[in-house]
């Protein structure tokens, strides 16, 4: 993912703010931007769900 160095340190700033894992929020915005030029989605949600699921098993 190509974001600002700027745009990186504020998502940092809010994971831990929010107690959110900062490389599991990356992920989810890969799998969306993979997803996002597909003439369908079909497994996003559950690509999604996979990256939310092993998030809360590692807490």
């Amino acid at each position: 993912m190509n974001l600002k160095e700027e745009d990186k340190q504020l998502l940092k700033e809010l994971c831990n703010q929010y107690k959110i894992s900062y490389e599991k929020v990356l992920k989810l915005i890969d799998i969306t931007k993979e997803y996002e030029f597909k003439d369908r989605r079909t497994g996003i949600y559950d690509a999604l769900a996979e990256i939310i699921k092993s998030d809360l098993k590692a807490n």
